[in-house]
């Protein structure tokens, strides 16, 4: 096994000296010492003290095909074999770049045919900010400049796919927050709905944008960016009457829709995509994690032919990465959706194991007393956790509930993510029914824990 000679405690001290880990509380982590991950297989990974862990976030949302996958690995070998490593800015291309390319244009919503490379969903969102105010320009409107997203919307962690977001401790670091960049709040009704019933609660979030619009002048807003269902901000699925809303205010005044499929894409939601499960029809659409797996680092962004032919006549196009498109992590894409396609994962996402764990997390919901509310679709949810139930009385941040049940799941060998008040929960797609049983019975438990230390068992 690689990396095999040094004992847990040895790898924790190097981590302590010269490892600084992103959105970590860096002198608690180093205090308590990292949980070092040095092997997986299927929907498990392994620690360095050989303990067997069930991964219920894939990775980062992003390990769809699940741990040890030979076709994605033999992929990445055998393209190394054959080209490590090409740019795309010479007037050259690679196979693995134009075959993925013309496969992306097959699954991707109707529309969305051309597709610019970059690295990582932060990098393409700073490419959709660059992107978007150069087609305004070129359409000789180069006013419409504003980008407006949502409260607790994630795009990212570079200034631009940060300032884009709604995350206040992310703005708040250095004062990240750009100008430019707007925000409505996001449509979680559990929360924020008060007597509206699901429906009218949607219309009113939708039409906080257009609200947004018409104080800033429809003449200086460049487009409104939106996850299909809110992942790090805690699986918050939208009511049904809001996407349409939220696309029938971006025609009307002529903004353009970008519908980020960073964590909703490649089958989590059931679909090929979160706008396919809501029917949005994005003008743009940054994609990445479930691109590729995670086994290597890609992301895309799709534009449709308004965006793209303008852009096409636009003279030089001066934006653009090193790695774009890079070979390697262009054909272990292929591979992915090429399996992904074999093994029909969206279609058993959407018919078998979706339903399954959506059915036993209801369950779970309905007979207890830390959870209010149930949220996601497919293989990505999240469980609202709450002091009582029938008045939806939300725990104070302080008391950290979730994290105290995320550490619990831990215990149990089982990785969950704790959001706010929430847990969270995105499986690998191949995940089966004893996988997602076992799974739900360590959620259980942990959540017994957890309300017995708030007196609600």
């Amino acid at each position: 096994m690689l990396y095999s000679a040094r004992s847990t405690a040895e790898w924790q001290e190097l981590d302590r000296r010269h490892h600084v880990h992103p959105f970590n509380d860096i002198r608690a982590l180093n205090r308590q010492g990292t949980r070092v991950i040095n092997r997986g297989e299927g929907v498990y990974v392994w620690d360095t003290d050989n303990r067997k862990i069930l991964d219920g976030m894939a990775g980062l949302w992003c390990v769809n095909a699940g741990y040890g996958c030979r076709e994605l690995i033999e992929a990445a070998q055998q393209q190394l074999g054959e080209l490590a490593y090409y740019n795309s800015f010479f007037q050259t291309a690679t196979p693995p770049q134009i075959e993925l390319a013309r496969q992306l244009s097959e699954i991707t919503p109707s529309g969305l045919d051309h597709f610019f490379y970059a690295n990582s969903g932060s990098e393409a969102n700073d490419t959709v900010v660059r992107l978007v105010r150069h087609f305004w320009k070129l359409q000789g409107k180069p006013g419409k400049k504003v980008f407006i997203g949502r409260t607790l919307g994630y795009h990212g962690s570079t200034l631009a796919a940060t300032s884009l977001g709604g995350m206040a401790p992310m703005h708040a670091m250095g004062d990240s927050l750009l100008p430019g960049f707007e925000h409505i709040p996001h449509p979680h009704w559990y929360a924020s709905g008060g007597d509206l019933d699901r429906d009218e609660f949607g219309l009113r979030c939708a039409r906080y944008l257009e609200e947004k619009i018409l104080e800033l002048g429809a003449e200086n807003v460049a487009a409104f960016i939106g996850e299909p269902i809110q992942g790090a901000g805690g699986v918050i699925d939208p009511p049904q009457t809001y996407w349409p809303e939220i696309q029938r205010i971006c025609r009307r005044h002529d903004i353009l829709l970008v519908a980020d499929e960073v964590i909703c894409g490649f089958g989590r939601t059931g679909h090929w995509f979160g706008s396919d499960t809501y029917d949005i029809q994005p003008d743009l659409m940054p994609m990445a994690k479930g691109l590729s797996s995670g086994y290597m680092p890609i992301s895309a962004v799709a534009f449709n032919d308004r965006v793209f032919e303008t852009l096409n006549g636009g003279g030089e196009l001066p934006h653009g990465y090193t790695y774009s498109g890079h070979p390697v992590a262009c054909s272990v894409s292929i591979a992915n959706i090429e399996l992904i396609r074999r093994e029909g994962l969206v279609e058993k996402v959407r018919e078998e194991s979706g339903p399954y764990f959506r059915a036993g997390l209801e369950e779970i919901a309905a007979n207890h007393p830390l959870v209010g509310e149930v949220r996601g679709a497919g293989l990505m949810a999240g469980l609202q956790l709450v002091r009582d139930k029938a008045a939806r009385e939300f725990f104070p941040a302080e008391e950290k509930v979730a994290v105290r049940c995320r550490d619990y799941c831990m215990e149990n060998g089982l990785i969950l993510r704790a959001v706010g008040n929430s847990m969270v929960a995105c499986p690998p797609l191949i995940i089966g029914r004893e996988e997602i049983d076992e799974l739900l019975a360590k959620t259980r438990d942990a959540l017994d824990k957890t309300a017995r230390d708030f007196g609600l068992l």
